[in-house]
C-alpha cells in the first residue's frame, strides 16, 4: 500500500514546481447522477487521490508557497449523523488530523472564507483550468483578478508518468485478479451462452477477489463484433467456431489493469484463426522485445505496423509493396489504433506523451504501458480471402519499463494458441 509519507512527498514535489508567493488548489470528485435521484458509485478524482489517498467527496487540497515555506491544507466534510446514516461514516477533521500529514485541516464549509484569506498575499494561482466541478468554477471567479494563472493538472499528470515501487505492486495485484478472470473465461463451458454471461463470469471473479469495480466497461465481443473496437453491448450469443475478443481489467485499490485475449468459443482455433492469431501474437512478442529505456513509442508503433503489414501480405489480405502500403496507410483499415497507452490510476493514464517543447517522451524506468497490436477484418470485406472475414483479434499486456529492458507484468495469463487451448473447455 501507499504510505502517508509517500502522499506527503508527492504534495511537496508538486508545490516545489510552483513559483514563490503562489497558491494551488485541487478538488475531489463530486457524486455523479445516474438517473433521477440515484447516483453512480462514488470514485475519487484520480489526481486528487494521487496527492492525498483521501476517498471522500466535497474535499479540497490547498498548497501555499512562500519564499520561506510550503504549507498544505486539507478541507474535509463535517461529521453529520443524519447523512452518515444514509451514505456512510465520514472521517471529519478530528480523524483526518490523526491520519493525514498536512499542515492544517478545516471543514469544507469554511473553504470559501479561508481561501479568500489565503489569496490575499499571493501573486500566482494554480488550479484546474478545464474542470467541470462546481467548486473549481467558484475558484475561477475568486481568482479573476490574478494576472498569473497556471493549470495544476498537467503538473500532476507529469508526476504520474513514473510509478513508485508501491504503485507497481498495486498494479501487479490488480493484474493477478484480472488473470484469474481471464482464465475463468477460458475454462468455462460456453455452449448456449451469451456475451453478457461471459462478462458476468469475468466480473464475478473481480469482485470475489476484492476488486470491487472494473477499470473500464468490459468488452466481450464474439465473431464480427470484435471488429467494433469499443464494443460494449455484449448482448449476442457465443457462436461455435467463432472467436471471442475479451478486453477486461479490474481496478483494485485505485490501480488499473488492462488485458485483452482472443479465445475460441469451442476451445479450439481453426487454421485461418490460428494464422491471424499467430501474426498478431508474434508482432506483440517482437514489440515487447524492443522495449527498454530511451526507446520511443513511435518506434514501437512503426515497427508493429511494418510487422503486421508484412504478415498481411503473406496471408493475401494486402497486396503490394510493404513500404508503399504503409505510406498510403492501407494497413490502417485493419490496424487502426495505437500500439498502447500509459496505465496506472486510470486505465488510460493521462500522463503526457510529449514534453513542453512538443518532443516525444522516450520510455523511462518506472513507466507502465500497454502493448496491444490487433487485426480487424470485417465480415463484409470482400477484398480479403473469405476464410479471414469476420475475425477480430487483439492481444494486450501490461508492461513495466525496467533499468535495462522491461517486465511483462501480465505474463502469467495464457496467451499462445497452445496455452489457451489447453485451458479451454471444448465442445
Amino acid at each position: 500500500m501507499i504510505t502517508e509519507r509517500e502522499y506527503k512527498k508527492r504534495r511537496e514535489l508538486l508545490a516545489k514546481k510552483f513559483s514563490n508567493n503562489s497558491i494551488g488548489v485541487i478538488f475531489s470528485s463530486q457524486h455523479v447522477t445516474r438517473s433521477h435521484d440515484t447516483h453512480h458509485p462514488f470514485r475519487q478524482d484520480s489526481n486528487f487521490y494521487y496527492l492525498s489517498g483521501f476517498k471522500e467527496d466535497n474535499a479540497a487540497l490547498v498548497f501555499l508557497k512562500s519564499k520561506e515555506e510550503i504549507k498544505t491544507v486539507l478541507f474535509v466534510q463535517k461529521k453529520d449523523k443524519t447523512l452518515e446514516l444514509w451514505t456512510g461514516e465520514r472521517l471529519g477533521t478530528k480523524e483526518a488530523k490523526k491520519r493525514f500529514l498536512v499542515d492544517e485541516i478545516y471543514l469544507s464549509d469554511d473553504f470559501d472564507k479561508k481561501f479568500k484569506e489565503f489569496l490575499k498575499d499571493k501573486k500566482n494561482i494554480y488550479y484546474e483550468f478545464e474542470s467541470k466541478k462546481s467548486a473549481a468554477k467558484k475558484v475561477l471567479k475568486m481568482a479573476k483578478n490574478f494576472k498569473i494563472k497556471h493549470d495544476i493538472v498537467p503538473l500532476v499528470q507529469k508526476m504520474r508518468l513514473i510509478k513508485s515501487a508501491a504503485e507497481i505492486e498495486l498494479i501487479k495485484e490488480s493484474i493477478e485478479i484480472t488473470a484469474k478472470a481471464h482464465h475463468r473465461a477460458m475454462k468455462i463451458d460456453k455452449k448456449g451462452k451469451y456475451e453478457y454471461q461471459l462478462q458476468a463470469e469475468i466480473e464475478h471473479e473481480f469482485k470475489v477477489n476484492a476488486a470491487y469495480s472494473d477499470a473500464y466497461t468490459s468488452i466481450v465481443a464474439c465473431a464480427n463484433n470484435a471488429n467494433t473496437l469499443h464494443y460494449i453491448k455484449n448482448d449476442k450469443p457465443l457462436v461455435k467456431g467463432e472467436l471471442i475478443l475479451i478486453d477486461a481489467g479490474c481496478e483494485h485499490n485505485y490501480y488499473a489493469s488492462d488485458i485483452t485475449r482472443t479465445i475460441p468459443v469451442n476451445g479450439k482455433y481453426s487454421e485461418p484463426q490460428k494464422e491471424l492469431y499467430n501474426l498478431v501474437l508474434n508482432t506483440q512478442l517482437s514489440i515487447i522485445g524492443m522495449i527498454k529505456p530511451f526507446v520511443k513509442r513511435s518506434h514501437l508503433q512503426k515497427s508493429a505496423e511494418k510487422l503486421l503489414t508484412k504478415g498481411m501480405i503473406e496471408l493475401g489480405i494486402l497486396k503490394g509493396d510493404c513500404k508503399k502500403l504503409i505510406k498510403e496507410q492501407k494497413h490502417k483499415k485493419y490496424y487502426p489504433h495505437g500500439i498502447g497507452h500509459w496505465m496506472g490510476i486510470d486505465v488510460h493514464d493521462p500522463a503526457p506523451y510529449k514534453d513542453a517543447k512538443q518532443r516525444e517522451i522516450a520510455l523511462q524506468k518506472g513507466m507502465v504501458l500497454t502493448i496491444e497490436p490487433g487485426l480487424y477484418i470485417d465480415k463484409n470485406d470482400k477484398s480479403v480471402p473469405k476464410k479471414y472475414r469476420g475475425i477480430g483479434i487483439r492481444i494486450e499486456d501490461d508492461i513495466l519499463i525496467t533499468k535495462d529492458g522491461c517486465e511483462n507484468l501480465s505474463r502469467s495469463i495464457a496467451k499462445t494458441v497452445e496455452e489457451i487451448e489447453a485451458l479451454s473447455f471444448k465442445f
